[in-house]
């Protein structure tokens, strides 16, 4: 149990420095989100649907690789926790293989080409990012017990998250046109960002402090939960599975809608400059609206405030469906879904810590790295998914990077994938909550835990 439920006194400081750790992680996931696809298409000349395929298969060494990490985050013991150390190790490697996913020699034959992409996009997803992201996933919940100040941490890193995105949406394809417009211009790009990601990690590093610890560890009670213990207490507890869910689900939709953001610019807008634009906008409201999440928090709960998120995200999404293009029309539909996903981003990861609390409660382990890792084994597969059926879904269409003006049906495709499969999404999403109550059981779990941590201590 946490000793101390609040933050220290320079609370800001170390919200700033918790958040930055998500900012980096940005830098390489929301490229691989929104830009990878068309580096390896228009670039590098890989085919579409082969690379969605690597992506999804790829998914499968994912989902193992998380696992491990999570347990190895349970089992890491040193004078700076159990999760921390890891943000420290992985920051440089972090960089490094960002690099090299926007390195594909072009030279190279189709065969070769592939072998790399498979090469580099596992090492990034499979070992590097999940070294990093799990433990990163694990802080809030060793920070704080206190179920505000886990909704502010939140808040925070969907803030420099929200920065982070911004940064790439905006800065990534002038920084190449820069470079050259070419496919070394991507390398370049990328070790800029690259040191950028380093420097938001340390700041992660430096600025946190992990308090909590599980009930008898301040005795020396605490022993490390066994693979299969610790699984089947994850299948117990009912508010896990459903964030997982809700997470994969979100994920899938990132990868889609995202991956397919700069095609819809370019190809049904007509200048893909706009993805910035587009974005910006919203990425930019995003920010604005978290300002003000913690209030609303407060008077509605997480769950509440997330549903009212994915509302607004639908009647965004509707809003550009039937904009015809209008430029106008396209601002509301972003600035409507920026305050949709501020209400969701901010949210989202502090419900993922409390199902670790619940999960205390209800099975008597608490495993913050199996239950983070669990859920971003969850998240990876709807990515991986999202990923494959980008491509599948532009393939069945009829896309061709190289062509200048794309088919009906392919335009068509890009619609799919950057407005309908959000909206479903969304909608599933709203039906899960109607099952989650985690917010009014909060109180009463956290006093029992520590009624039983008191009755154990007088043993």
């Amino acid at each position: 149990m946490e000793k101390k439920s609040k933050l220290t006194l320079s609370k800001v400081v170390e919200r700033f420095s918790y958040g930055c750790g998500d900012f980096g992680c940005n830098i390489i996931y929301t490229a691989m989100s929104a830009f990878l696809m068309l580096y390896y298409t228009d670039y590098a000349g890989v085919n579409a649907l082969a690379v969605g395929t690597i992506m999804m298969v790829s998914r499968i060494f994912d989902g193992v690789s998380d696992i491990i990490m999570g347990v190895l985050v349970d089992r890491t013991r040193s004078k700076f926790g159990k999760a921390r150390p890891w943000l420290l190790r992985m920051c440089v490697p972090f960089a490094i293989s960002g690099i090299l996913l926007f390195s594909v020699p072009t030279s190279w034959a189709s065969t070769p080409k592939l072998v790399y992409v498979f090469i580099t996009y596992n090492l990034v997803s499979t070992v590097i990012y999940t070294a990093i992201n799990v433990p990163y996933s694990a802080l809030n919940a060793l920070m704080t017990q206190d179920p505000y100040e886990r909704s502010v941490l939140s808040i925070f890193r969907n803030l420099l998250a929200t920065a982070g995105t911004l940064v790439i949406n905006i800065c990534t394809l002038p920084m190449v046109e820069y470079f050259g417009d070419n496919a070394p211009a991507w390398t370049k790009t990328f070790c800029v960002l690259g040191v950028l990601a380093v420097a938001a990690f340390l700041i992660n590093f430096f600025g946190t402090k992990e308090r909590v610890r599980p009930a008898g560890a301040e005795k020396g009670k605490s022993k490390d939960v066994p693979f299969a213990t610790g699984i089947k207490a994850l299948f117990q507890n009912k508010y896990w599975i459903m964030m997982t869910g809700m997470l994969a689900l979100f994920f899938l939709m990132y990868s889609v809608n995202g991956g397919a953001t700069v095609f819809y610019a370019k190809d049904i807008l007509g200048d893909r400059n706009l993805v910035g634009t587009i974005n910006g906008i919203f990425n930019v409201v995003q920010i604005a609206g978290m300002f003000f999440i913690a209030m609303l928090v407060k008077k509605y709960g997480k769950r509440n405030v997330f549903a009212i998120g994915l509302i607004l995200n639908t009647i965004g999404m509707l809003i550009l469906n039937f904009s015809g293009g209008t430029m106008g029309l396209i601002v509301v539909s972003s600035v409507i879904r920026g305050i949709g996903n501020a209400c969701g981003g901010s949210t989202m990861w502090a419900m993922v810590s409390d199902t670790i609390d619940y999960g205390e409660w209800k099975t008597g382990v608490r495993t913050e790295g199996l239950v983070n890792s669990a859920c971003s084994f969850g998240y990876k597969i709807g990515n991986g998914i999202g990923s494959a059926l980008l491509g599948l879904i532009l393939e069945i269409g009829g896309y061709v990077g190289e062509a200048a003006v794309q088919t009906a049906s392919a335009l068509t495709s890009i619609r799919i994938c950057f407005v309908w499969i959000p909206i479903g999404v969304y909608v599933i999403g709203l039906v899960i909550m109607k099952f989650y109550h985690l917010d009014q059981e909060f109180a009463g779990i956290m006093e029992d835990l520590k009624n039983r941590n008191g009755n154990q201590e007088k043993q």
